[in-house]
């Protein structure tokens, strides 16, 4: 059946039904009020995303957002080098910074081990980080804050292989995160006590 959207609409609606959690009645409304109601407000949205996508990319070391060569957090001086925490998305590293209690550094990678969902663990940055850590720079915790999930199960139990292996203490934050959780999501207090009850694996 043929669509009664004008073209350009229609491709508008498509490209936010790309957006995690947004179907296409949201898509619809989103499309509808900013070309009928807030044509300024959507102007202004696609500078601020074309912005985004030209100024922002992975940090060089811990593939973190970044707007240079190295994050905010990487290029940080005063951060304790001998703690990295290591961590599913960028998502996370707010996540954690929100709650205030972690002054260490971090490492994304992109993802979780996910053979069902098309992700193997040559997707993700485990080989960088086990390059890292094996050049030095006085690591002297992993702390792997992975979700609780399978595949975040699965994906902190590999890491942990690798990280035995070069004689670091490696830890994991408490099951005080609910099953199925992602960090993105976890209230602050539920963060916060995981973190502080972490346990060597």
């Amino acid at each position: 059946m043929r669509s009664l959207l004008p073209l350009p609409l229609e491709r508008l609606v498509r490209a936010f039904t790309r957006l995690p959690a947004i179907g296409e009645k949201s898509a619809s409304r989103l499309a509808y009020h900013l070309v009928s109601k807030d044509r300024e407000g959507a102007h202004l949205l696609a500078k601020a995303i074309e912005d985004a996508l030209n100024q922002i990319s992975e940090c060089s070391r811990c593939y973190s957002l970044a707007t240079h060569s190295l994050c905010s957090i990487c290029s940080d001086s005063s951060r304790d080098s001998s703690v990295l925490c290591v961590v599913e998305k960028a998502a996370d590293v707010i996540a954690i910074e929100r709650i205030g209690e972690f002054g260490g550094i971090y490492h994304v990678l992109r993802g979780v081990w996910s053979p069902l969902g098309g992700m193997s663990t040559t997707d993700l940055t485990i080989e960088e980080l086990s390059k890292r850590l094996s050049e030095g720079g006085g690591v002297e915790e992993v702390i792997l804050a992975t979700s609780a999930t399978i595949e975040g199960d699965a994906t902190a139990l590999y890491v942990r292989g690798i990280i035995s292996q070069l004689g670091i203490k490696c830890s994991r934050l408490a099951q005080g995160i609910p099953k199925g959780g992602e960090l993105e999501f976890t209230d602050e207090l539920t963060l916060s006590r995981a973190f502080s009850a972490r346990s060597l694996l």
